[in-house]
């Protein structure tokens, strides 16, 4: 008596229709969510603009679980990992209703980009949790320095903004092996600027991203970043970690030639964007603890109106 040879599963293939629904989600995410990103996504072609929409929807959810302090650090570890796993079972062709991992999966094929580019996604936003599984939902405020050195800094900037630059360059489309080196820097200059820009902020929540080695140079205490009346001494720090994301943001003047023709008004939109609220922030003396330093719609739209015109000469 033979024996039928049982058939792989076909790997799941959603409907243009799933797709566009799918899409459509990532769209309302990055509108509602990403407040430089989206003024740059508008200058895409609309293929690179749902692609990169589906990459910054699957790095809000991940966000997301990182911050949501009613849970234990365990727990959001735990979360991070199954958000991961499901990730991966999508790419190997196994059904989701997440219409996130459906638009991820088909921007992924589309723009042949690494699926452990958004592994490190993942596990940078895994480095803001704390380092004990087991402690409860309650953390310590106490703000904690987190990074000996620059060089240290770099490892956790490198997942969560470098590696978005090397997954942006993918759907951009570029012609020279340099464009990955720039990317990672122009990665390195934005989230040298969220740092600058949320100091407060992250340490009322006890993060402190800024290096140890800076803080004792200036003499500044890991507990005087809350202080609404900051001493001096901790602006010139800020100042000397501009001046440090200046220079990356060369790397990014650079880039600009080598990425596809269509994409090169959007980058130049996200880059501008990004360097004008970095000198909005030193031309307030870099006094980010009176309140959030922030481009307004208008200064947003006149950007995106000069990349536009970028686009049509």
């Amino acid at each position: 008596m033979s024996v039928a040879v049982q058939q792989a599963p076909a790997p799941f293939a959603p409907t243009q229709s799933q797709l566009a629904v799918a899409y459509s989600v990532c769209r309302s995410i990055t509108r509602s969510t990403a407040k430089n990103f989206y003024y740059a996504f508008l200058a895409l072609p609309r293929p690179k603009r749902q692609a990169l929409c589906a990459v910054y929807a699957f790095m809000r959810r991940c966000d997301d679980i990182a911050d949501n302090t009613r849970m234990p650090s365990g727990e959001r570890r735990q979360r991070l990992e199954e958000w991961l796993d499901a990730f991966h079972r999508t790419q190997y062709g196994e059904p989701t209703d997440d219409p996130v991992l459906l638009a991820l999966s088909d921007a992924q094929l589309r723009y042949q980009i690494p699926g452990e580019l958004m592994d490190q996604l993942a596990y940078g936003t895994a480095m803001d949790l704390p380092e004990d599984a087991r402690q409860s939902g309650r953390e310590s405020r106490e703000p904690r320095v987190r990074y000996a050195t620059f060089d240290d800094l770099r490892v956790y900037c490198y997942r969560v903004a470098s590696v978005v630059g090397l997954v942006c360059i993918r759907i951009f489309g570029y012609h020279d092996s340099k464009a990955e080196s720039l990317a990672e820097n122009c990665g390195l200059a934005f989230q040298l600027t969220n740092i600058i820009r949320d100091v407060k902020e992250d340490a009322a929540m006890g993060r402190v991203y800024l290096p140890e080695e800076d803080l004792r140079k200036f003499d500044i205490a890991a507990g005087e970043l809350r202080n609404p009346a900051a001493p001096t001494r901790l602006r010139w720090l800020l100042a000397a970690e501009a001046e440090r994301a200046r220079q990356y943001y060369r790397s990014g003047d650079q880039l600009i030639p080598l990425v596809d023709e269509d994409s090169q008004p959007a980058l130049w939109v996200l880059i501008t964007i990004y360097r004008r609220l970095l000198e909005k922030i030193g031309s307030r003396h870099y006094d980010v603890f009176s309140d959030r330093v922030t481009l307004s719609v208008r200064e947003k739209l006149v950007i995106l109106g000069k990349g536009f015109l970028k686009r049509l000469t």
